[in-house]
């Protein structure tokens, strides 16, 4: 063999090793961003966690209405395992307040309006009209401390897939100008409670 022939040879085994060392590699369809082959990896699917304001069996806010505080406990006498769809549930609370620059004045509580929204596995659900108390003295419920005030409301049964409830209430408050006076300032608190239902 001459010398320029075995030079060809070894030009030729190089670019048989070069082809064979290529074919090793990771094809295209399995790098990382290849556009096809494998599928995709499904990704886990989110778990959603329902609020339970009432999971402990009551619970305590403190709402602030101008220079009134209004220390309100929730709580029900239905266990809150037993609060299903189609139950009736009742809600209780107790509410009392204070004042910050407290000169003797009364405070009246005149009006109390509790809404309830539904939610299903897929959303909004129909939900039950909204309840109120209006105070059947005048001016309203003395609830000044030490002195509360201490109704129950009934959540009707909801559709059978409801899942949690949020039930908004509004307090309307009235609170003397001074400690003889016939005039009043009012005030107005808000809250939420979200809860979830047994199945």
């Amino acid at each position: 063999m001459t010398r320029t022939t075995r030079a060809i040879a070894a030009i030729a085994g190089a670019a048989a090793l070069t082809l064979a060392l290529a074919a090793c590699g990771t094809p295209p369809w399995d790098e990382q961003g290849g556009s096809g082959g494998s599928a995709p990896t499904a990704s886990p699917s989110k778990i959603v966690v329902v609020q339970n304001d009432l999971a402990t069996g009551s619970a305590k806010r403190t709402l602030q209405a101008g220079d009134v505080t209004l220390a309100v406990t929730y709580y029900s006498n239905l266990d809150i395992g037993k609060w299903t769809p189609g139950a009736d549930k009742p809600l209780s609370l107790s509410a009392t307040a204070t004042l910050g620059a407290d000169q003797g004045q009364a405070v009246y509580l005149s009006k109390v309006t509790v809404s309830t929204t539904v939610q299903g596995p897929r959303g909004p659900l129909a939900a039950p009209a909204a309840q109120s108390d209006d105070a059947s003295v005048q001016p309203g419920y003395f609830v000044k401390s030490p002195y509360s005030y201490g109704p129950t409301f009934i959540i009707p049964p909801l559709g059978a897939s409801a899942t949690s409830i949020t039930i908004s209430f509004v307090y309307e408050l009235l609170v003397q100008t001074t400690p003889t006076s016939t005039s009043y300032a009012k005030e107005s608190a808000s809250d939420t409670l979200t809860i979830a239902l047994a199945r």
